[in-house]
């Protein structure tokens, strides 16, 4: 499939000028990523190098804060008991063991409760309430969930038990009559930055209970590991005080791991001490909701509280084993949804994918979606039966809201919700064909050539010879990277294949390049599952013929031995002086 390269609005000259002055010459190309980030000034760029506790925002300016706080510390001074309400993925189970830890340290003896993915669903649950007052609790602090639940806010108030909701979905309608509703994303609440995790919001609690504690709401930072855990693996903004929670929370994990971290790092063969956000999104995450996918997330909340070594083992064990029997299912249900979409392309729709088989694992779908996106680049909608209803995931592309396509078909479902690119839905087996048909419908209407065809974003021109030590120790303090702060993306023309290219592991392309006018031995370059580029590569070989590529740059750790690499996004065969940028030329 071919990608469309998108060279960004770029910046101010005179910004760009100010950037490379006042940070001691810096590379040009950093100081155009720089201030693509909003960054104009030495001060600005100090706050963004640098983060710290201090750059984090008042607690108390969300909404329902005081309250909140309040409630808390009443129960931490009558020693009550507190039911701590998570949901099963990571967000929600890092939310779960921060708070758990938090009330432990002021000397209470929470219990919590996970719900079931398959047998009870997703949210604040009337099992989970029942927990909570058959456990003697005054109080439910949920996280991760319960903008919506105004039922099960109404149930657990006729109970007898007061409410906390720490929530970042977004609200519709009124909301529950609760305590406290600490959600950014509320439209009566001023909070300056509304990105935060499930997790995120539950901690922002815990600086403020400190802080009427009398205590520093710095001293939260112990618990700063479990909330990187959370952004790295719940795909929010990494900006603002994602940002400097994400950096100081790695900080953590490579210094400092909990028991139960380190195990599960053991046993996924992982280096904690170079931990990034690939790792948690890829390595750690994974495994962490895998057991809500497939078992019981009880199991990943364990691993993280523990201070038992031996249990921490058999934990991270567990989990592991859970992972590895997730992937075979993803893989199995990959390929029999291919299968399905390939062979009977008009019975699941043309503009939208909606596909169902009763026999998959409601736990994976999600996953799955999300692949054949990537492979059909269209919206998708996978679908399994619990109990005689659909139940499912849909993943989408960019440009295409999948929240507001299923809620133009909304009367043929009993439950649904999500956002942009992501949303869960339920309805009754015999409605999917009409909702195929809608969909697919809508679809069409919305979906132009021009956004099916994917776009690559590019930060900046770059020259091969700008790649130095320095370059590199800057560009590292870009980060944590993720979405809104992504690895910053170079376009590099007038490059020389150098060798042989080959392709290795299971259909990575390898080759070298060097600048043209530039001797040396050339720098590496892998194209991660991009096989199918090796005769473009190959067919440049002479030195008179020359690649254009779009890139990023990252470090290759072999046989203890670290060199820079170019990470291929996508390559061309240069035509003559074209840049591929649309005529777009950098200063």
């Amino acid at each position: 499939m071919e990608n469309k390269w998108i060279l960004r609005p770029q910046p101010d000259e005179g910004v760009v000028a100010l950037l490379r002055s006042s940070l001691n010459d810096l590379p040009e190309p950093l100081a155009r990523v720089l201030a693509l980030r909003g960054i104009a000034s030495y001060d600005e760029a100090k706050h963004f190098f640098r983060p710290e506790m201090t750059h984090l925002h008042d607690p108390f300016i969300m909404r329902d804060m005081d309250r909140a706080v309040d409630r808390v510390v009443e129960a931490i001074q009558g020693s009550e008991r507190i039911l701590v309400y998570g949901d099963y993925d990571v967000d929600g189970t890092t939310a779960t063991s921060l708070m758990v830890s938090f009330l432990r340290s002021r000397g209470l003896d929470p219990v919590y409760f996970i719900p079931h993915r398959i047998r009870d669903g997703y949210g604040l649950q009337p099992i989970g309430i029942d927990y909570a007052a058959n456990a003697g609790a005054a109080l439910i602090i949920a996280l991760d969930c319960g903008t919506t639940a105004n039922d099960e806010a109404a149930y657990a108030k006729s109970r007898g038990l007061d409410l906390i909701i720490c929530d970042h979905h977004n609200p519709e309608g009124i909301l529950p009559d609760a305590v406290a509703v600490l959600n950014p994303k509320r439209s009566d609440c001023s909070y300056p930055f509304d990105g935060l995790s499930g997790c995120g919001v539950g901690f922002k609690l815990i600086q403020g209970v400190l802080s009427k504690l009398g205590r520093s709401g710095e001293e939260a930072v112990e618990y700063l590991d479990l909330v990187a855990l959370s952004i790295a693996s719940d795909i929010v903004p990494i900006v603002d005080e994602n940002r400097v929670m994400m950096r100081l929370g790695l900080d953590r994990i490579r210094s400092t791991p909990r028991l139960g971290l380190r195990a599960l790092a053991l046993e996924s063969g992982l280096d904690l001490s170079v931990c990034d956000t690939g790792t948690i999104a890829f390595g750690i995450g994974p495994r962490i909701n895998a057991a809500g996918r497939l078992s019981d997330a009880r199991h990943a909340v364990d691993l993280m509280l523990t201070g038992d070594d031996a249990v921490a083992q058999r934990l991270a064990a567990e989990l592991n084993e859970i992972n590895v029997e997730r992937r075979l299912i993803d893989t199995e249900t990959l390929e029999r949804a291919l299968e399905i979409a390939k062979s009977r392309p008009g019975e699941i729709g043309t503009n939208a994918l909606v596909i169902h088989d009763a026999s998959w694992h409601v736990g994976v779908i999600g996953i799955v979606a999300s692949r054949l996106v990537e492979h059909f680049y269209r919206p998708v909608v996978m679908l399994t039966s619990v109990d005689g209803e659909a139940k499912g995931s849909a993943r989408s592309i960019k440009g295409f809201n999948i929240y507001n396509a299923l809620k133009d078909s909304a009367d043929l479902m009993t439950r649904f919700g999500g956002h942009e690119y992501a949303a869960g839905l339920t309805l009754p087996e015999k409605n999917i064909p009409a909702l195929r048909e809608r969909l697919d419908a809508y679809a069409s209407r919305l979906l132009t050539e021009d956004i099916l065809k994917p776009e690559i974003e590019i930060d900046s021109r770059l020259h091969l010879s700008d790649l130095t030590d320095r370059f590199w120790a800057v560009l590292k303090q870009f980060g944590p990277f993720g979405p809104a702060n992504k690895r910053p993306v170079f376009y590099g023309s007038d490059l020389i294949v150098v060798g042989y290219p080959s392709v290795v592991g299971s259909g990575h392309l390898k080759f070298k390049v060097r600048q043209s006018g530039v001797p040396g031995p050339g720098l590496d370059v892998i194209g991660f599952n991009m096989h199918d580029s090796l005769p473009i590569v190959r067919a440049t070989s002479n030195p008179e013929d020359h690649l254009e590529m779009v890139f990023t740059v990252d470090e290759n750790s072999w046989n203890n031995r670290r060199s820079l690499q170019l990470k291929l996004k996508d390559v061309r065969k240069q035509n003559g002086k074209s840049d591929g940028l649309g005529g777009s030329v950098l200063a």
